[in-house]
């Protein structure tokens, strides 16, 4: 890699070719504060916070934007004056001036990025003051916009548009009184929003948030006549400890377990089982569907956000998505079926809960086809931030606690179903199963390299007995365009295809702890915490969903086989062609 010298607060550094200052600085281990700021998302220079002084020449200082500023050869950079820390410091007040400070009873208190900036610079919050701009609160959604707490930065609006290929969110008005909204200020709920939530981990502040649903869990916790379960996604456990100030890529499963424990549920299973289940009913159809002439491409039906993008971004292609309910339907709907004729209970006594990575699910537990018993099949999704929150106000120590298992009968999960959470992770786990049914015999190496990593778009081939199988991966809504549109195109031939709406997968989902700028432009958080789970799956004994005993059982005693009717009724579901 080619450098540059560059000389920053009086010491000279080599730092990459093609640099901006804020990369010069931070290759330097020089901190630069940003606020508008997300490496690779929203990069305009807009909220002024990151200012310098810059030399180059042998010219005078001059304040530049260090995140949009290119860095060049024998460059003189200031990065901590007393005229850039006033400009800094009035910058703030005057976004302070047009800010809701209820700072105390903000959801991202403590975790907030101008929090901890007027915190560092010392502002006065009162220094200006006058009229602000009128606002309201969308809540017609899982995902909440509070404008009263928005600073303008576009954050929210750059991942909407530039990494999911979505935009339906924007600045409207100009000067005072420009605000972020949707178009003519439609509610987001009539809009093609799929509630992905990556705008909800891009602002820094307290102006976009889920609806907390924690209340519901507890008042069901306490009420005696509720049996109250919950289950976990494999990439909760990879990323819980985050909310209590574990470093990203902490794999965190016994402790997770032994606080949920403790916060009264009577039973904490493992998603994994289902996952494994998903497998099953998911590798099946395809073999099905390749066999019968059905349509293909087949694509998986994990991602709530990537179906309902795709009811309606490409509501003709509904049919090729596989009619399997994601892991966590599919596990409510095993509860309040199987589980409460097995013990007897009335399926309305049950009161499921999941707790995942992403937002969406909590628009998928009210869709149609989600209620297999006569009620749905999960009562309440909680992301990894509520259940962060949950442990916390309960008073539990989470980094004390012993490492307690997953309750039976449900504790039983495979690898396989693990590696879920990481994009390429159910591709990889159906091909595993897919191909032992095919070849008919165990497979000499479960590694499926080639659908593994944060690349928007993967494509592999396997020769899989006499089915020659050409797979795609893609993860982020705005990659699953290029790639369904290189398929409508021609452009692409592929069999199976595995999509994902967060970029990276559930790892980095809308539910998952927020991380600020700064780490995020140091840490790729896609990977670190995809490898908690290929570690897992690395060292684990049952790494095949169709080896796991649990599955066995289920179809021996309830389901007979996979795809069979009873399974279709209980763990299929379908879909709706929306439009735009």
């Amino acid at each position: 890699m080619e450098t540059i010298n560059i000389n920053i607060n009086g010491r000279d550094y080599a730092v990459p070719q093609g640099s901006t200052v804020l990369e010069a600085a931070k290759a330097a281990k020089i901190d630069i504060p940003t606020l508008c700021y997300l490496k690779d998302i929203n990069e305009i220079g807009a909220c002024r916070l990151c200012l310098v002084e810059v030399s180059e020449g042998g010219r005078p200082f001059r304040m530049v934007t260090a995140c949009v500023y290119p860095a060049t050869d024998g460059m003189k950079v200031l990065t901590n004056t007393p005229k850039i820390n006033k400009s800094r410091k009035t910058n703030l007040e005057l976004l302070l001036s047009n800010h809701n400070r209820q700072c105390l009873s903000c959801i991202r208190s403590t975790t907030c990025e101008l929090q901890k900036l007027c915190n560092d610079y010392g502002v006065d919050e009162n220094r200006f003051s006058g009229v602000k701009t009128e606002s309201k609160i969308d809540d017609s959604t899982p995902i909440i916009r509070d404008n009263s707490k928005c600073v303008l930065c576009r954050r929210c609006v750059a991942a909407c548009k530039n990494v999911q290929g979505i935009g339906v969110i924007g600045a409207n008005d100009r000067g005072f009184d420009t605000h972020i909204a949707c178009a003519f200020e439609t509610p987001l709920s009539e809009t093609s929003c799929i509630n992905c939530g990556q705008c909800i981990v891009a602002c820094p502040v307290g102006a976009l948030y889920e609806r907390d649903d924690t209340d519901k869990v507890r008042d069901a916790i306490a009420d005696p006549d509720k049996h109250v379960f919950i289950c976990t996604a494999p990439s909760v456990r990879a990323q819980i400890g985050e909310c209590f100030g574990y470093e990203p890529g902490t794999d965190c499963e016994g402790k997770m377990v032994a606080a949920l424990k403790q916060l009264g549920f009577d039973g904490v299973f493992d998603m994994n089982l289902t996952a494994d289940l998903t497998i099953m009913e998911e590798a099946t159809e395809f073999l099905g569907r390749v066999k019968n002439g059905g349509a293909l491409p087949m694509i998986t039906s994990c991602s709530p956000g990537w179906i309902k993008y795709c009811e309606h971004y490409f509501p003709e292609m509904t049919e090729n998505l596989s009619t399997c309910k994601s892991p966590q339907q599919m596990f409510g709907a095993l509860v309040k079926t199987y589980y409460a004729q097995k013990m007897g209970w009335d399926p309305e006594s049950i009161f499921f809960v999941s707790a995942i990575p992403c937002t969406a699910k909590k628009f998928e537990v009210a869709r149609p086809g989600q209620s297999a018993a006569g009620v749905p099949d999960v009562d309440v999704a909680v992301t990894t931030r509520e259940v962060g929150r949950m442990i916390s106000k309960a008073g539990i120590d989470f980094r004390a606690l012993d490492d307690e298992a997953f309750d039976d009968p449900f504790d039983v999960g495979s690898s396989a179903g693990a590696i879920f959470g990481a994009t390429g992770g159910v591709m990889e786990a159906a091909l595993r199963t897919a191909a032992e049914i095919i070849e008919g015999k165990p497979l000499e190496k479960l590694e499926f390299n080639e659908v593994r990593g944060v690349e928007g778009v993967k494509l592999a081939s396997y020769k899989l007995g006499d089915i020659q199988l050409n797979v795609a991966v893609a993860s982020g809504t705005g990659n699953a365009k290029k790639l369904l549109k290189a398929v409508q195109a021609g452009e692409v031939d592929v069999q199976f295809i595995e999509i994902m709406a967060c970029p990276g997968g559930c790892v980095n989902g809308g539910g998952q702890p927020i991380q600020p700028a700064s780490v995020r432009m140091s840490t790729d958080l896609r990977a670190v915490r995809a490898a908690v789970l290929y570690n897992d799956d690395k060292a684990a004994d049952l790494r095949k969903s169709h080896e796991n005993s649990a599955v066995k059982r289920l179809y021996d005693e309830y389901f007979g086989e996979p795809n069979s009717h009873k399974a279709h009724e209980i763990l299929h579901t379908h879909y709706i062609k929306r439009g735009l």
